[in-house]
C-alpha cells in the first residue's frame, strides 16, 4: 500500500483533486429562480495548513514551487506513520485517494495578518481554565456522558460552521431548494439546514451544538449566519455566544469560494475570517458509521471496569495479608 502511495506522490504530489465534467470554464450552473445551483458532490480536501506554519512568518501565499514542496512533505508525514499491525496502516486514512495537493496558494486556512486565529482575551482564557479543571475532576471513563462528544459520535467540528477540511472523509453533499440550503458532510454525515428567506434566527432560549442556520443571497454569494451555539460547541474554546458567518460563491462550475467570519467577544476582542476553495468531484460519498453507543464505546467502558475490578481484588489481597 505504501509504495503504491508513494508512487503516486512522485507521479502528482502536487497534484489537484479531481473534478467532474461541467459547464465550460467562466460560467456556473443556476436554478430556475436565476441562482447559483450549489447541488452536487464537493471536497475540502486539501493539504493546506489550518493557521499558517511558523518557518512562513508574515507569508501569506506559497510560490508554485513551495506549494509542490510543502504538499509533498506533508504526505511523507503520513506515509511516516508506524502501523499498528501487520493488517493495518494508518496512512490509508490519510491519503485515501491518492495526494490532496494544495487547494491554493494559501499559506493558511485562517486569513489573519500573521494567518494565526487571534489569542483569546481574558473571559476566554478564564473559561478555558474551568473546562480544563472540570473534566479533570470527573472521571473520564465514569460513563459514556464523560467521554468526548467526537468520540461519542455527536460532534467533531469540523462539519462546521464553520466547514473545515480534516484529515479524512472529506466529501461532501449539497441539496438546494429555494426555500432550504442544506450541507451533508462526508464524516459525521448530519445535514446541515439553512434556511433561506426573511425567518428570523430561533428564540435564544433554543440552543443546538452546530447552531441555528439562516441564509440569504447577496447577488450570486450565499451568505449563512449561523448562532444559538451551545457552550458545548466550543469551536475553538468558543462560548455559546459564537457566530458564524460563511460566505459562498462559486467563481467557476467546479469551484466554491468559502470564506467563514467567527465572532465571539466572549472569547476573542474581533472577529477573525479564513478562506479556501471547495472543489466539485464525482466521488461517491459512502456513509460514515459512526455512533453514540456504537462497540467501540461499550469496550472502552467495559475494560475500564475490569481494570477497576483488579484494582478492588488487588487491594483486598493486600489488605488480607
Amino acid at each position: 500500500m505504501k509504495s503504491s502511495l508513494v508512487a503516486i506522490a512522485l507521479a502528482c504530489a502536487a497534484s489537484a483533486v479531481l473534478v467532474a465534467e461541467g459547464p465550460a470554464k467562466g460560467t456556473i450552473p443556476r436554478t430556475s429562480d436565476g441562482h447559483p445551483d450549489f447541488a452536487g458532490s464537493w471536497t475540502t480536501e486539501t493539504y493546506t495548513p489550518f493557521e499558517r506554519p511558523a518557518q512562513f512568518k508574515d507569508k501569506a501565499y506559497f510560490t508554485e514551487a513551495e506549494a509542490t514542496t510543502y504538499a509533498k512533505q506533508a504526505l511523507d508525514r503520513f506515509l511516516a506513520q508506524p502501523d499498528t499491525d501487520a493488517h493495518y496502516d494508518n496512512s490509508i486514512w490519510m491519503t485515501e485517494k491518492g495526494p490532496k495537493g494544495m487547494s491554493s496558494l494559501r499559506t493558511s486556512i485562517v486569513d489573519t495578518p500573521d494567518g494565526k486565529v487571534p489569542a483569546m482575551n481574558e473571559e476566554g482564557r478564564k473559561r478555558q481554565a474551568e473546562r480544563a479543571a472540570a473534566r479533570r475532576g470527573v472521571g473520564q471513563y465514569d460513563s459514556a456522558q464523560t467521554r468526548g462528544l467526537s468520540e461519542r459520535c455527536i460532534y467533531w467540528g469540523h462539519e462546521g460552521p464553520p466547514l473545515l477540511p480534516t484529515g479524512y472523509n472529506n466529501n461532501l453533499q449539497i441539496v438546494q431548494s429555494p426555500n432550504a440550503f442544506v450541507i451533508i458532510p462526508e464524516m459525521m454525515g448530519i445535514g446541515r439546514i439553512a434556511s433561506l428567506g426573511a425567518e428570523p434566527h430561533l428564540s435564544g432560549a433554543i440552543r443546538n451544538i452546530r447552531g441555528d442556520a439562516r441564509g440569504h443571497w447577496e447577488g450570486d454569494t450565499l451568505v449563512i449566519e449561523n448562532t444559538n451555539f451551545t457552550d458545548r460547541t466550543a469551536f475553538r474554546n468558543s462560548s455559546e455566544f459564537l457566530k458564524v458567518t460563511e460566505r459562498l460563491t462559486m467563481i467557476d462550475a467546479n469551484t466554491i469560494k468559502y470564506r467563514f467570519t467567527v465572532e465571539d467577544p466572549h472569547t476573542w476582542d474581533q472577529a477573525w475570517s479564513g478562506e479556501y476553495p471547495i472543489r466539485r468531484t464525482n466521488y461517491p460519498m459512502y456513509e460514515y458509521a459512526c455512533h453514540e453507543g456504537n462497540y467501540g464505546m461499550a469496550n472502552i467502558l467495559r475494560a475500564q471496569r475490569q481494570e477497576e475490578q483488579k484494582a478492588r481484588e488487588a487491594a483486598a489481597q493486600a489488605g488480607s495479608k
